[in-house]
């Protein structure tokens, strides 16, 4: 194991998060603007596409919250300001619920799922921009397999990790393969069909 943390995991859950969140919410506005259909199996589809997505991503800020916020402190001290991410924590839970709430009716999503790409793509910038470069300056790369690990416990496989192929680049999936080993490759091969499926479904795409 290196004892430097390789970030490569989260930096391809967060592209993951924040291009999901607004291309569920471009479609949603394409839907709500009446310049797309959408008959019951796409609602349905969306319904359960934005659920898991708010589930993910409160998943990844409670791990953050409570594994990844105390690694720092312990490993950075006095160089750490963890307020203003935590602000932004406070502010997605709420978020997340109301979109929850209005799930079944892919047209009042689009609002809420605008505000939430928007408050992602602010976030998530700005933790990468700071955050990152305390990891790799005080964090070894034990603890941090420790805390990813934690991050990783309870998550939904069957949806993140087609997500997650679909959203690195070539290098970065070619550098998974290397570290997951072959049970990768054997996983995603079960779960692709199912997912192609869905973003045809909801997306158009191929």
């Amino acid at each position: 194991m290196s004892d430097t943390p390789n970030l490569l995991g989260f930096r391809i859950a967060h592209r993951a998060m924040r291009t999901d969140s607004r291309r569920l919410a471009d479609v949603t506005a394409e839907i709500a603007a009446g310049r797309q259909p959408c008959g019951p199996e796409r609602a349905a589809a969306i319904r359960e596409y934005a659920t898991k997505l708010c589930r993910g991503i409160h998943h990844h800020h409670k791990a953050e919250d409570d594994h990844l916020w105390p690694l720092l402190v312990r490993s950075a001290g006095a160089e750490l300001d963890l307020s203003e991410l935590s602000e932004d924590h406070s502010e997605l839970d709420p978020l997340l619920d109301e979109i929850r709430a209005v799930a079944g009716d892919p047209a009042e999503l689009a609002k809420p799922l605008r505000r939430l790409a928007d408050l992602l793509d602010e976030h998530i910038q700005e933790e990468e921009r700071t955050i990152f470069p305390i990891i790799m300056r005080h964090v070894s790369g034990k603890d941090w397999e420790e805390m990813e690990q934690h991050v990783r416990k309870g998550g939904d496989v069957r949806f993140e990790l087609p997500r997650i192929e679909q959203h690195a680049r070539p290098e970065e999936l070619a550098q998974l393969r290397k570290l997951a080993g072959p049970v990768l490759v054997v996983m995603l091969a079960l779960m692709r069909r199912a997912h192609l499926r869905r973003e045809r479904l909801i997306f158009g795409a191929a």
